[in-house]
């Protein structure tokens, strides 16, 4: 008798301050599933002082369109209270996504987290 084990998607995220600026490092599968976590901590990260953000999606594995949509209004959110939120560690199917959307000139996007915290910490409010 053969059994098969099912694979358990994984999701995890954290909120850190870099320097002033809040990091959230994103791993995992962001999906329907994954959404209400991601949004949670994109308010969170709204909400402290400077509204800097910094989303490292360099460890996420997976990206639907529930995923994007958290990420845009978060974005949206971010422009419409004097905020500024980028992305970093955008590559392979997350990269895709963002060009077949159109989404890739929407978004601020840096290699690492750290070049982003550069970025962001050097450019006047």
């Amino acid at each position: 008798m053969t059994s098969q084990r099912q694979h358990t998607p994984t999701f995890t995220v954290s909120l850190g301050l870099v320097d002033g600026v809040a990091v959230l490092r994103v791993g995992g599968e962001l999906d329907l599933v994954a959404a209400p976590a991601l949004r949670e901590h994109l308010r969170a990260a709204a909400r402290l002082p400077s509204q800097r953000v910094v989303v490292d999606l360099g460890d996420v594995s997976f990206c639907d369109s529930v995923g994007m949509s958290e990420l845009v209004v978060a974005l949206n959110n971010s422009q419409n209270s004097g905020g500024r939120l980028v992305l970093s560690g955008v590559r392979g199917s997350l990269e895709r996504l963002l060009y077949r959307t159109g989404l890739h000139n929407l978004f601020e996007r840096h290699a690492t987290w750290q070049d982003a915290v550069r970025q962001v910490t050097a450019d006047p409010p």
